[in-house]
């Protein structure tokens, strides 16, 4: 099978970290794990650009970072708990980071509460065919 024949991309709002997803982000993630380090950190907070630099990233990869377009990152290869690096690097909490991440216009509450209330609704939710 080929990337597009995959059955799991037919679910809504996913992107499925498998080996073609993670060979397209590998640069977009190697960025989100360096900042690990505080060194790192400062560098990137003295000067974004120049620090992106040092990586070999796309032009949408970069602009994505620059514009923390979290659902942009993840489309262009990113992994949640990767790009997570950066969205506590700017102080977001983990449901700012999700509800910014879903394909919604969603705020942190309404990420919250969805998340106490057991999670996004399957119908809808299932395949991509269900919304045409």
């Amino acid at each position: 099978m080929t990337h597009q024949e995959k059955d799991y991309h037919d679910i809504p709002g996913t992107y499925v970290f498998d080996g073609s997803h993670f060979r397209k982000g590998y640069h977009l993630n190697m960025f989100c794990m360096s900042l690990n380090k505080q060194e790192n950190r400062d560098k990137f907070r003295h000067d974004e650009e120049a620090y992106l630099a040092q990586y070999p990233l796309t032009d949408e990869q970069r602009k994505a970072i620059l514009e923390r377009n979290w659902l942009e990152m993840l489309r262009l290869g990113g992994n949640i708990y990767y790009t997570f690096k950066l969205a506590i690097f700017d102080g977001m909490t983990m449901q700012a980071a999700g509800a910014a991440m879903s394909n919604t216009d969603m705020t942190e509450e309404d990420f919250k509460q969805m998340m106490i209330s057991g999670g996004r609704s399957i119908d809808g939710n299932r395949s991509k065919k269900e919304t045409k």
